[in-house]
């Protein structure tokens, strides 16, 4: 399953003819390329998979998808190599937390 995290479009610019962007993530800035959104504007909320915006949303689902993934704290790789900016009025994620990840046993 693959999952996109919603982001604020706070630049855009052109790198090598590619449409590229800063997104932050409530809080984390990122680079992403935002060539399959060509019509995204600086304010623009985008969903972004592996470092591409796949498509815009708006401000209210953003916000849901955002709070969703906080509380199943599965924010916490935006933190890694990331430049830390002004939150858009949440609360900055917590990361002290070691991320849950199940773990099956097989018997021999």
């Amino acid at each position: 399953m693959c999952l996109g995290i919603p982001g604020q479009v706070t630049e855009t610019y052109r790198e090598h003819d590619v449409l590229m962007g800063k997104v932050e993530f409530g809080g984390v800035a990122k680079r992403v390329c935002l060539e399959h959104v060509q019509d995204t504007k600086v304010g623009d909320y985008v969903l972004v998979h592996v470092g591409f915006a796949l498509q815009r949303i708006d401000e209210a689902e953003a916000r849901r998808v955002f709070e969703f993934l906080a509380e199943m704290q599965q924010l916490d790789e935006l933190q890694a190599g990331s430049e830390v900016v002004g939150s858009w009025g949440g609360e900055k994620p917590d990361t002290t937390s070691p991320p849950h990840h199940p773990t099956t046993s097989q018997k021999p």
